[in-house]
């Protein structure tokens, strides 16, 4: 049966045109179509972008690098021009349309200027993650037929010498046997010169439908791949950004992720050339929130690893206080929650609330959003799922956090809208993209923003792109609204050997509530029972009563300290009495030390790569199912 459309509006703004199949109903599965309506598509490269923001803010900073005493700045007309200088460079060089020029390099500013140049001269992108083993990198880079690699520094590039790479060039510094980014620039004036119409050659030759990047995915649940996206699929993507996440020249943010990941690439590097807002990078993670209070951001992107460490940062900050302040904070803390609610629902917080909230307000929680300068008004998180606890914690000190949805292959895909968050939700789709969800609830996507296809590998291509439709592997449901919640992956779905489903992220997410757990692994699929691996939270765990003795211990002498031990057992407990039977954790292991990238146990972003870790503590793993009960 033909399926009906409606026109409804959605919170924030988004006009969604809202297809339902016969009697379907919102949330249900196979049935349901969301779709935004994007402003008239403008086919470009991303050179072209940078052109435009350079011509409308000129001379307004557009980059700021730390450099350990002030910072670096550059403005949009340098930003282009030295983007300019670098594609020609490479050009000269002998590096053409086509290639695939790899970079690895922390995210800084000169980053920017040679990601962009590798695009602008025709080339393809490849950002590998500079925290995974050299070995592992040297063979993404083989495999990835990379021509030439940017490196970070000196040091960086003699762990990657190894890879058959006939050009090498350094963002900082210099070494025999490459060339420096400032020698690369030179070329490039140099061939300009000589070539007055090289750079309008250069843009004449590069058509939007061609290759800008190639992403390699995070290798979460296998094997990482390579995906190749356009510039014209990047550019659409960007141009979602002033109906969604309106930004521009008079906001501030720190940038810090790896530029390998989506989130970072889309978010923080292309939509704030598009939008004219200044990005500046932090010196290191270490000084991470010194940056943030020097910034003082407007808008900050962080994986859900980061906002649980300041939430488990101010647990046990609260531990250490004594008891009629921690009961003062908690009780703020639970009339805050009951006002967000209020808020939620669309009805206005009784003055009983809205009086004692204010002052709890000024005591506690204006002193946790001072910790990010004062002027956050966009604290957002991607690159893995954020726990609605969390999510709820935040909402209610004042910094709801909004939270995305994206994926290497589709792009950045939804966002909550920034009037109306709804905690453990990935939002509403963003303009341009449809949603749908599949018989078995997974959730499926067109948009603009596709990728064209793994680098070759066209069966597994074919595999996720079925008729125009990207097969994502997130299940998922969406509510009356039209906000889409995910479940859990496919492949991390357990199954008992008594048939029953466990969502294991949305388990892990309650643990991750616990002060004292760092990270957790849920395990059961095929198995009698679930059980779980901990690590712990040392600063955490030295806090706890009767800790004394352990304080300066290593980790794995920690973990095997009765007060720790005896604190793991009754977090357990609490967060069984949330649970169904099938779901409760029956047995665990407190592991000696946390999951690690160095291991292969996580990706860069910090999601557990399941496989690996479970094969890495096999034996432990082995021990909770022995004599199965």
């Amino acid at each position: 049966m033909r399926a009906a459309s409606t026109l409804v509006s959605m919170p924030g703004g988004y006009p969604v045109a809202w297809r339902v199949a016969s009697r379907g109903v919102p949330g249900t599965h196979g049935c349901v179509r969301y779709v935004v309506k994007l402003q008239e598509v403008n086919p470009r490269t991303v050179y072209q972008v940078l052109e435009e923001t350079a011509r409308r803010h000129g001379d307004a900073p557009a980059l700021r690098q730390p450099d350990g005493v002030s910072y670096i700045t550059y403005s949009w007309n340098q930003y282009r021009q030295a983007v300019e200088e670098i594609a020609a460079g490479l050009r000269s060089l002998g590096l053409g349309k086509g290639d695939v020029v790899a970079l690895n390099s922390e995210t800084r500013l000169e980053f920017y200027l040679a990601d962009l140049g590798i695009m602008t001269n025709g080339s393809i992108a490849a950002a590998m993650y500079p925290s995974y083993p050299a070995r592992d990198l040297v063979r993404t880079i083989a495999s990835a037929g990379a021509k030439a690699v940017f490196v970070e520094d000196p040091k960086t590039l003699q762990t990657l010498l190894e890879a058959p790479v006939r050009l090498w060039i350094l963002l900082t510094g210099e070494a025999e046997g490459a060339v420096s980014l400032e020698g690369l620039r030179t070329l490039g004036r140099e061939a300009m010169a000589r070539e007055p119409e090289l750079l309008a050659r250069l843009r004449a030759g590069l058509q939007p439908s061609d290759t800008a990047i190639l992403y390699l995915t995070s290798g979460a649940t296998g094997e990482p791949k390579m995906a190749l996206v356009t510039h014209q699929a990047l550019v659409a993507n960007i141009d979602m950004g002033p109906v969604a996440l309106p930004i521009g020249p008079s906001d501030a943010t720190v940038a810090f992720l790896p530029s390998a990941h989506i989130a970072q690439r889309v978010v923080m590097e292309l939509l704030p050339m598009r939008m004219g807002m200044p990005v500046t990078f932090a010196e290191s993670l270490l000084k991470l929130p010194q940056d943030i209070r020097k910034v003082r951001p407007t808008i900050l992107l962080a994986p859900p690893r980061l906002w649980e460490r300041i939430y488990s940062t101010i647990c046990t900050e609260l531990r250490k206080l004594p008891a009629p302040i921690r009961k003062a904070f908690y009780g703020a803390l639970g009339l805050a929650l009951a006002a967000a609610r209020y808020r939620r629902e669309g009805k206005p917080v009784p003055a009983r609330i809205r009086g004692p909230l204010k002052i709890a307000d000024a005591i506690f929680f204006r002193k946790v959003r001072g910790r990010f300068g004062g002027r956050l008004k966009i604290p957002a998180s991607g690159a893995a799922p954020l726990s609605k606890d969390l999510a709820e914690f935040y909402e209610a000190i004042g910094m709801p956090i909004i939270e995305g949805y994206g994926l290497t292959e589709g792009g950045v895909v939804s966002l909550n809208p920034l009037d109306r968050p709804k905690p453990g939700s990935i939002g509403v789709p963003l303009p341009g993209v449809e949603m749908k969800l599949d018989a078995d609830g997974e959730i499926l996507i067109k948009s603009p923003c596709l990728f064209s296809g793994y680098l070759n590998d066209p069966q597994t291509t074919a595999e996720v792109l079925v008729d125009g439709w990207l097969h994502t592997g997130d299940l998922g449901h969406a509510d009356s609204d039209g906000y889409f919640f995910i479940t859990g992956r496919k492949k991390e779905l357990i199954v008992s050997s008594t048939g029953k489903k466990v969502y294991p992220s949305r388990v892990e997410n309650l643990f991750k509530m616990e002060p004292l757990i760092s990270q957790v692994l849920l395990i059961g699929d095929r198995l009698p029972f679930v059980t779980a691996l901990f690590t712990i939270n040392t600063a955490a765990a030295e806090t706890l009563k009767g800790m004394d003795q352990w304080k300066g211990q290593p980790a794995a002498d920690l973990a095997k300290a009765p007060p720790v031990l005896a604190e793991i057992q009754k977090a357990v407990a609490r967060v069984n009495k949330q649970l169904a039977p099938f779901e409760q954790v029956r047995k665990y292991r407190v592991l000696a030390r946390d999951f690690s990238i160095d291991q292969g146990e996580l990706t860069a972003t910090m999601k557990v790569r399941r496989t690996r870790t479970m094969e890495n503590f096999k034996e432990a793993i082995d021990e909770l199912y022995a004599g199965r009960e």
